[in-house]
């Protein structure tokens, strides 16, 4: 299989003189093109460190990471700005949207701040709203959605642009278990239906086993990585 991420030797550490704190210590691993991976661990491990250095939006102390053969510490602010459009859909906790922009609108929003024109991905939105069971909300402001709503309109914005990756950073941290479940489902349905690479944070073991790889972080070293049945 293709890989579409190498993390190779990464340490990173935070603070200067003897207020060093080291949070991962020589991580080193490959993510397979359409890998469900599952980054678990306590909190404090390092685990989202880990995933925001996968998606640029932080740099290593030492290592280097790869994606898609391009190592992103060698680019230029803008190239590693591309890769994140184009490349990688983020997910977050707190879902991030607009509050004063509709659901299509939030979920387009990586289409018009890249300067295409939103109209050639009408029947794209109209097919992923299907998916994520919106089409009868798409006119609704988050404030009127529930908070696993919201959740799926930032999962709808990360798959808009067709990413290759979706990194997510505790996406069901902020939702009871019921809607918990609906988006891990979510999550596994659009795996395997568009094949997209996704990696999630999480410290609950049981919502891990959505995917099928687990990488297990402790104190900032990985302490297992096995392939996970599903």
């Amino acid at each position: 299989m293709k890989k579409v991420i190498e993390v190779k030797n990464i340490c990173k550490n935070f603070g200067s003189g003897n207020n060093i704190t080291k949070v991962l210590n020589d991580i080193t691993f490959d993510v397979e093109d359409g890998q469900f991976l599952s980054i678990m661990g306590p909190s404090g491990c390092g685990k989202s460190t880990l995933l925001y250095l996968m998606g640029g939006l932080d740099a290593p102390t030492s290592g280097k990471i790869l994606i898609k053969d391009r190592d992103i510490q060698k680019l230029k602010d803008r190239e590693i700005s591309r890769i994140q459009r184009s490349d990688i859909g983020f997910v977050f906790q707190f879902y991030n949207l607009v509050h004063n922009l509709s659901v299509e609108e939030n979920i387009l929003l990586p289409i018009s701040m890249s300067g295409q024109r939103v109209k050639k991905y009408h029947k794209k939105l109209d097919e992923i709203l299907e998916i994520v069971g919106l089409k009868d909300k798409r006119k609704y402001i988050p404030s009127h959605l529930s908070g696993g709503q919201q959740q799926r309109v930032a999962i709808a914005r990360a798959v808009i642009t067709n990413p290759s990756i979706i990194l997510a950073d505790e996406p069901i941290g902020n939702l009871d278990s019921k809607s918990g479940e609906r988006i891990m489902e979510l999550f596994r349905h659009i795996n395997n239906e568009y094949g997209i690479t996704i990696i999630q944070v999480t410290h609950d073991k049981s919502k891990s086993l959505y995917g099928n790889r687990l990488i297990e972080l402790y104190d900032g070293i990985i302490v297992e990585d096995k392939v996970v049945a599903n």
